[in-house]
């Protein structure tokens, strides 16, 4: 069987610098790329949203899942692809151990966001990089989020809270 660099595929921001990492590891070691996009249906597991009137079927989670998948992988490789032979899964269940029962051979290999990690955050949704970290046979590598999305995240809170641009902050701190 062909190694497999298992990516794990959020929908967010980040998934596509893992997507794209993943798929710079999979050409390193002639491996195949796998884009597993973990789904559940909301009310599914404990502290999850409550649907109000009649709860849609599976099939349509199902294809919400699949569509973000594509999604993510079009923002990523756009029409040129991965350049490595890519399989895209969604595949119910909690993200970290979908990862790991994918990527179940010390052959593999698991690319995971870090994500930007608040307290709020970490208190209302589990790490994945951490569970496959614990849990996996087979070496992960966690992807940090762009040092831009900081300061990104930063000019949001501004626009939000209508605080004016101090001018100040656009100069070039270092000279340069």
């Amino acid at each position: 069987m062909r190694p497999r660099v298992v990516a794990g595929v959020g929908g967010g921001h980040g998934s596509p610098a893992v997507l794209r990492r993943a798929a710079a590891e999979a050409r390193l070691r002639g491996a195949e790329l796998w884009a597993v996009l973990a789904w559940d249906a909301p009310g599914a597991g404990a502290g999850g949203r409550h649907l109000t009137g009649p709860a849609p079927s599976l099939s349509v989670f199902r294809e919400d899942a699949a569509e973000r998948l594509r999604r993510s992988l079009g923002a990523a490789f756009g029409a040129a692809g991965a350049g490595v032979p890519l399989t895209g899964r969604a595949v119910r269940g909690t993200p970290g151990a979908a990862l790991v029962d994918i990527a179940d051979d010390q052959d593999c290999v698991i690319v995971v966001g870090t994500g930007s990690r608040g307290a709020a955050h970490r208190l209302l949704w589990p790490s994945v990089a951490r569970y496959c970290l614990a849990h996996a046979p087979c070496p992960v590598l966690a992807v940090p989020p762009s040092p831009l999305r900081a300061g990104l995240a930063a000019v949001h809170r501004r626009n939000v809270l209508r605080l004016r641009l101090d001018t100040r902050e656009l100069t070039d701190r270092d000279g340069v």
